[in-house]
């Protein structure tokens, strides 16, 4: 699993989850209302590194 942020092409909604590498299926977690969002989103799951959007 690595961890990525769907973002919506249409409204600019983003959430961020976690994708399988096998399958491409992402698990939503967390709507990313804010810069504020993300960076809980990032300390909460001790991610360090820059997450990809997906569109």
């Amino acid at each position: 699993m690595k961890p990525v942020i769907r973002a919506s092409i249409c409204t600019g909604e983003e959430v961020a989850g976690f994708k399988d590498i096998r399958t491409g299926k992402i698990e939503e977690i967390m709507l990313i209302r804010s810069p504020e969002d993300l960076e809980r989103f990032k300390e909460i799951y001790e991610i360090t590194e820059e997450i990809a959007k997906e569109y």
